[in-house]
Order: structure tokens, then C-alpha cells, then sequence
């Protein structure tokens, strides 16, 4: 089953049906569709553990020192990209302009910075990854190539195609290597595509990339017949066919959600084209798919899926295709590591997924079908390792195939089905905690409105639940009660999906049945819609009660509302071994499907498997390694050996942690982390216990954890904040900052919100000083925390925060824990 779907999503018909073909081979798994338009801002932010397992294949940024937007410059964010295994960035070229549209100066003010920005990228020792776009939507900007006007479409195509020719020699002149794609414009246009590509070929100045943008809704309808038109052109005119990347894809409705994004990268991986998701918000989250810099939603793990995929992608036959928001999936299956994997979403209800052809020399005569679902959490609600809601031994039919139910699915959610050999034993049934979800706009509401959100006719409206959410929530008056019924007497954890535009922290007071009101603190979040999530506790007797959310020190939009009873004292998760990304040649052990996990990995010398690990905040786990002999384990850069089975106290950092499991011979099934991050033996220094000097003070704040943090620091030599630490003990650490800062640039953009981020350097003893890139926290007085590993000396340290050529972001406190605790 998929989970409880709420009363307003059942559906009556019978299930959907899903077909997947293990015989039907599309070719290898391509994942070009996890692209991002300004993904990246900056050196670290998203950081390393949130962008290394994505896996990209391509982003879009501006030239280096471009004056469209404050960051994302291509070769500075190139360092973080291509360390992180990704693949190449294609350099907006228009972008070096301020304003948008751009300002038209003519093609000879355009042309010297052509040559500024191909010497540069030429320059670079990783040139070859970089390609250049010369025009971005000509068909709207400079050129109006999308006219109705046939003679005046001839007279601006002309013209196009002679700056194109122009543009893409002195391209070549300066760089003879170097890849060069276009048209780019805003929407499929037949007419001009055709023009072009006959043109282009004719004058020896064809792209070597095709692009064009996709971005509204219609797109998910249209996109096949789109493409297959565009591949007839080329056939037609004899020309190979060109790499495409759909450079600019999807809108604000489907950003961050998984189960929109489900669709869109199954239609783009289907015909293995390369797509970036478009920018609308704020540079550095990926478009929408990671919180602060480090935390990953639901929209990361859905895309950390889609990059866990191997071997071939096969063919999926949906209940419609090419239609807008409807049931669509990809499928890959690696006979390899006797794998088959499956994800789908966009629909509500029930399905049916039927695996064809699966063979039993690869599985036998039983599968293990592990289900897990990842679900909306807002672009900013941070999303724990995706719940596994079932985990059961099928047999494989007489025909060759396989049934997986999905009952109770939700529209914004996507899921995963891994089928892996069956083998001996029973697997373990997974805990599914009881779970409901209660919209606000279905609520008791006062002095408040309701909003239409996101719909197909309003595709760039921020995604909500439902489609709507309740806002003008700004009177004393103002609540919201929902009612909500429980099953047993317990401790349920709440989640508020929310917005919070106010600039500072702001309040509400939850009461339950008018009782019991304590104080809920949002952070800021970009705007009213761009939704976060709160999460809370609660205990309720079992029955019905009334959850009000009323009114605080501010105006706070209220989008949904989920219980879950609490079914341990701590939350854990299991991280399956066969699904982890894996280097070298480790060998898969099906033998017996019985405990958690898809079977096991053998690791000898020279194999490494890295779990992708959340943390829901900073602080001490519970590491397990369910494995047939000791393995060690990297974490921070630090290495520890751990014993099969046996407990070890790690230190992870708020969001994803990248933890490396290596062996001299072990079979490991799972590695098993609980906890809720402790602070137990952690060092902890408020910002009123540094040395300041050169103008750095500490400045009267009641949102500061001790009344007060460190302001003005930064920008000059001199300006610094000391923090003298004891340790304990010698070794490896993790420092942790909690710091706030609301830099942003208003170039006058219709959508873009041009926040930026500050950098300290941070020295330790006598180490050389290391750069770190703190996110803008959306307010003055929202403090987050970004996490540096740091070596200490037992006994006293300095900690210096310094940075002589800009201003360091206002710091709070600071924390260190060991990473072995």
C-alpha cells in the first residue's frame, strides 16, 4: 500500500494500471533530466553532500562576473560542480547583461563580451565541460521571432541568423573546441526551427547542442509531439541527430514536488534528452530542491532516486500518455545487480504497477518488492530518508510477471518500487505509522482567506496542497481550527506546512480544544507561498479534538496540516545496502530476503559503498552497521572501524550525510541510524564569549539564543571574533555556526530573488584558513547553522572568524562535537 489518502483525494474508480516491460531496452540509464538553471550560487552552496548524489549532468549559470544576477558565475560554482561528479555547464552568455529582458545595444556592444567571456572559459583547465549559449529566448528578446507576422518574422529571422553566424564564429575563433548550442528560445517553434537548422547547415555554423525551453504545463501534453517533430527536421534536412537539452523546464507549480517531477523526467528520460529545471525563486537551492544548504525535501529524493537508477532504462506504458497530470513513471532494470526499479507519481488514488518479463534466471521464482514513498514537504520543509510502506515476497506468475499494488497514493507524492531476487526467509514488515493530513482551507477559519495556488491554469502559482492555502491571517482574531481525529492515546508529531513573509521570526498559538496554548516560532521563508514545514509534538487522547492555530506576533500563511502517531521514542531509519552508490566491484548476496533490506553487499579491498544519511538536526546517532564482519566507516574525513552489529556514536550534521563504508571482506545488508541528535558531551560557546576587534561588536537581539550575537564583522583585516575552545580531547571535529545574515540585490526582476550569500575564513591553531559560504537565512534574526570539519588540540584552541575583503555573515553561538563520540 502507498499510505492513508484523506477523503477529498480517494478515488472510486478502479486502479490505475501501470505496465513496465524488463524486455523493452530504451538504452542506458541517461539521468539527463536532473539538470538546474542557477542550482548552484556558489562555491558550497548547495553543499558538497547535498549535490554529490544527484549525480547532474548539466546546469545552466551565468558568465563569471556577469551583471544579470549577484552569484551563480560558471566558473566559480565549476569548482564545487565538477568535484561533485557533475557533468557540464552551459554558460548563458546574454547573461553578462543587468536588466530583463536584456538591454538591446546592438550586436556590436554584445560582441566584445563575447570575447571576454569565451577568453575565460577558454582559460579554464576544465573548458571541455563548458558550452556556450549565445541567445537566450530570441524568439521574445532582441529578435521577436515568435510574430504572427510572416513578413516581419522573415525580416527578424534574418537578422537573427545573421548575429547567430556572427556570434558563433568569433566563438570559434577564440575557442576552435568549443560546444556551442541554441536557438534557446522560450517555446517550441516549428517554423523557426526548421529556418534555422536549414540555415545553420547551409553556413557551417551548426549548434552542437539543440535547445529550447519547455515550461508550462501544456509542455507535459506536448513535449512528445515537440520532439519527434524537431527529430523529422533534422531527418529531413539529413543531419545527424543533435544532443538536446531542454535547458529550461517546468514551472513553480512543479518544483520541488515529487510527484510533478515524476512526469516531467519520465518524458524527458523516455527520449534521453538532456533538461534543466527553470529558475524562478532564489539561486543555490538546485530550483527549489534543497533547504537552507544542506537539507534535503522531497523534491531532493525524489531526484536522489532518479540517480540511483541503473543499467537500462525500459519501457513504462501508463493509464494516458502525454497528458497533464496524470499517472507517469521510468523504470530501469540492471540485470547486473539483479535489480528492477520503478518510480512514478502525479495521480491520486490507487495503481496497479505489472513488471513483465521478469525473468526468473535473473530473480528466480520470487521478487522482494520494497515500496517507499517521498512526499511533498514544501520547498523548504525538510524531508526525512523517504518511509518504506511495504516490503514483501512476490511470485513471479506463470507469465513472466509481476503485480505491485499502490493503494491511497497522494498526487504530489512519488514512489519507489525496488524488485529485487526473493531468495529465502521472510522480509521484514516495515512500521507504518498512522498518519492524516488536514488541508486549512477545509478548516474552521477565522479572519483569514482562502487562495487559489498552483493550478494547470496558473502553472507559475507556488505549489500547494490542494491548490490552495489560507492567508491574510493578520487580525487578533485571526485562527484556523481543524479537527482532527486520532486513533489511540500517544504522542503524534505535527507538521505545518506554512509561509512567513513578515522578515523575522514570527508566531502563532496552538491550543488543543482550547486548552494547553503554547507558542509555535517560524522562520522566515522567500514569500507567503514559498512553503516551509514546522515540525512539533503533540499528545492527544484518542477521539476527535480541535488543533487552533490563532494569530501571534505576526501574519503567518497556513497551507496543511499532518498528524503521525509516534511509534518509537526515537526516529531511525534503515539505508538499504544493494541501493547505495557503490565504486568498484562489490558482488550482491540475494540469497535470503528475511530482516531489512534488499539483500546484501559484499564489500572486499578496494570496494566502497556511500549511504546518503539524514540527520534532522545537528548533533550525536546511533550508527549501525547490520553487516557479516567489521567494515569502517568515513564520515567528516574522519575514519573509525566499526564491529558488525555493535552501536557506534557519530556526529551528524543537520540534512545529508555522506557516510563511506569500506571492507577487507564483509556482507552488509543495512546501515541502521537513530536518534534525534543529541548534544551530550558536545562544546558550546555563545557570540558573547569571542574576542572582537577592528570595529566586530556584539549587538542586543532578543532572537538570539543568549540575548546577543556578533554583528559588523568583517570587512577589513582587522576585523575578527576569537573564540578561545577546550577540548576534551584531541581529534577530529565538526564546527558548528549558527549565523544569520539578509543580503540581496534588487536588480528590479519579475520572479528572480537575488539573495546572496556572505564567507568567512575560519582558522583553527595554526591551520591554514578555510573559506566557508554561508545562504542567506531570508531575515536578520533567523539563524541557521553551516557545519565545517576542524581539527583540535587537546586542551585550549582558537577559533577566528575573519574576512578582510567582505562582510562575514552576524554569528550567534557556535558548537563542536567530536565526530566520534
Amino acid at each position: 500500500m502507498a499510505g492513508t489518502l484523506p477523503a477529498s483525494e480517494a478515488a472510486a474508480a478502479a486502479p490505475q494500471r501501470v505496465t513496465v516491460d524488463l524486455a523493452a531496452s530504451e538504452g542506458p540509464v541517461m539521468r539527463g533530466a536532473n539538470g538546474t538553471l542557477y542550482g548552484l550560487s556558489d562555491d558550497g552552496v548547495p553543499s558538497d553532500a547535498a549535490l554529490a548524489p544527484l549525480k547532474i549532468t548539466s546546469i545552466s549559470q551565468k558568465p563569471e562576473g556577469g551583471a544579470q544576477h549577484p552569484n551563480g558565475d560558471a566558473l566559480t560554482v565549476s569548482r564545487s560542480f565538477f568535484r561533485n561528479g557533475g557533468g557540464e555547464i552551459n554558460v548563458m552568455m546574454q547573461d553578462v547583461y543587468a536588466k530583463w529582458p536584456y538591454e538591446d545595444l546592438g550586436i556590436d556592444d554584445y560582441l566584445p563580451r563575447v570575447d571576454k567571456i569565451v577568453k575565460e572559459v577558454a582559460a579554464d583547465p576544465n573548458s571541455e565541460r563548458f558550452v556556450y549559449i549565445p541567445f537566450n529566448e530570441p524568439d521574445q528578446i532582441w529578435y521577436g521571432l515568435g510574430t504572427s507576422d510572416q513578413a516581419q518574422y522573415e525580416a527578424n529571422r534574418d537578422r537573427f541568423f545573421k548575429d547567430w553566424k556572427t556570434v558563433y564564429r568569433r566563438i570559434r575563433a577564440a575557442d576552435p573546441d568549443a560546444r556551442i548550442a541554441g536557438p534557446n528560445e522560450s517555446a517550441y517553434h516549428t517554423r523557426l526551427l526548421t529556418d534555422f537548422l536549414a540555415f545553420a547547415q547551409r553556413e557551417n555554423v551548426l549548434p552542437q547542442v539543440m535547445t529550447w525551453h519547455e515550461l508550462g504545463s501544456g509542455s507535459l501534453r506536448d513535449f512528445q509531439g515537440h520532439h519527434d517533430t524537431y527529430r523529422s527536421i533534422e531527418r529531413g534536412l539529413g543531419i545527424a541527430p543533435l544532443k538536446i537539452n531542454i535547458d529550461e523546464y517546468a514551472n513553480r507549480r512543479d518544483l520541488s514536488v515529487p510527484g510533478q517531477l515524476a512526469q516531467w523526467v519520465a518524458m524527458f528520460e523516455r527520449n534521453k534528452v538532456y533538461a534543466n529545471q527553470a529558475y524562478w525563486d532564489a539561486a543555490g537551492n538546485l530550483d527549489g530542491n534543497v533547504v537552507r544548504s544542506n537539507i534535503p525535501n522531497g523534491g531532493w529524493w525524489f531526484f536522489r532516486w532518479y540517480a540511483g537508477l541503473t543499467g537500462d532504462t525500459v519501457r513504462v506504458t501508463p493509464p494516458r500518455a502525454n497528458a497533464i497530470d496524470t499517472l507517469q513513471g521510468l523504470a530501469s532494470y540492471d540485470t547486473q545487480r539483479r535489480q528492477a526499479q520503478v518510480l512514478l507519481g502525479g495521480s491520486a488514488g490507487d495503481s496497479d504497477v505489472v513488471v513483465r518479463n521478469v525473468s526468473r534466471s535473473v530473480f528466480g521464482g520470487t521478487v522482494t518488492a520494497t515500496v517507499a514513498e517521498a512526499a511533498w514537504s514544501g520547498y523548504e520543509g525538510r524531508h526525512a530518508a523517504p518511509r518504506v510502506l511495504a516490503r514483501t515476497k512476490v511470485q513471479v506468475a506463470a507469465d513472466g510477471s509481476v503485480s505491485v499494488p499502490l493503494r491511497g497514493m497522494h498526487k504530489m507524492s512519488a514512489y519507489r518500487i525496488v524488485l529485487t531476487p526473493g531468495g529465502s526467509g521472510t522480509p521484514a514488515t516495515p512500521v507504518v505509522p498512522w498518519t492524516g493530513s488536514y488541508e486549512a482551507e477545509d478548516a474552521a477559519i477565522t479572519g483569514g482567506q482562502v487562495y487559489t495556488q498552483g493550478t494547470v491554469d496558473n502553472a507559475n502559482g507556488y505549489a500547494a496542497s490542494g491548490t490552495k492555502d489560507v492567508g491574510s491571517l493578520n487580525t487578533a482574531a485571526s485562527k484556523v481550527d481543524f479537527t482532527v481525529t486520532v486513533p489511540k492515546t500517544g504522542t503524534y508529531d505535527l507538521a505545518v506546512l506554512y509561509g512567513n513573509q513578515s522578515g523575522t521570526p514570527a508566531t502563532q498559538k496552538l491550543s488543543v480544544d482550547n486548552r494547553d496554548t503554547v507558542t509555535v516560532t517560524y522562520p522566515s521563508t522567500e514569500n507567503w507561498t514559498y512553503r516551509a514545514k514546522k515540525d512539533l509534538a503533540v499528545e492527544l487522547t484518542a477521539g476527535t479534538h480541535v488543533l487552533t492555530l490563532g494569530k501571534g506576533d505576526a501574519e503567518v500563511t497556513l497551507d496543511r496540516v499532518d498528524l503521525t502517531a509516534r511509534t518509537s521514542a526515537e526516529p531511525s531509519a534503515s539505508y538499504e545496502a544493494t541501493l547505495a552508490d557503490l565504486d568498484g566491484k562489490p558482488s550482491f548476496d540475494y540469497s535470503s530476503s528475511a530482516g531489512v533490506g534488499t539483500g546484501a553487499l559484499v564489500l572486499r579491498a578496494g570496494d566502497q559503498a556511500v549511504f546518503d544519511v539524514y540527520a534532522p538536526r545537528d548533533g550525536y546517532f546511533t550508527v549501525v552497521p547490520q553487516a557479516s564482519a567489521a567494515v569502517r566507516l568515513g564520515l567528516h574525513g574522519e575514519t573509525v572501524t566499526a564491529a558488525p552489529g555493535q552501536p557506534l556514536r557519530l556526529y551528524l550534521v543537520a540534512g545529508n550525510n555522506r557516510l563511506r563504508v569500506t571492507a577487507q571482506q564483509s556482507a552488509i545488508r543495512s546501515l541502521d541510524v537513530s536518534g534525534a541528535g543529541s548534544t551530550a558531551g558536545t562544546l558550546s560557546y555563545e557570540g558573547a564569549s569571542a574576542t572582537l576587534a577592528g570595529g566586530a561588536r556584539l549587538v542586543d537581539s532578543t532572537y538570539a539564543s543568549a540575548g546577543s550575537y556578533i554583528g559588523d564583522l568583517g570587512n577589513s583585516a582587522s576585523s575578527t571574533a576569537e573564540f578561545t575552545v577546550d577540548a576534551p580531547k584531541a581529534g577530529r571535529h565538526v564546527l558548528v555556526v549558527h549565523y544569520a545574515h539578509n543580503d540581496r540585490r534588487d536588480n528590479g526582476h519579475a520572479y528572480n530573488t537575488d539573495i546572496m550569500s556572505r564567507t568567512a575564513d575560519i582558522t583553527v591553531g595554526g591551520a591554514a584558513p578555510v573559506r566557508a559560504t554561508f545562504k542567506n537565512t531570508w531575515g536578520w534574526h533567523d539563524y541557521w547553522t553551516l557545519s565545517v570539519p576542524v581539527e583540535l588540540e587537546k586542551g585550549s584552541n582558537k577559533v577566528t572568524f575573519a574576512n578582510a575583503s567582505g562582510w562575514a555573515p552576524d554569528i550567534d553561538r557556535i558548537e563542536l562535537g567530536r565526530i566520534v563520540g
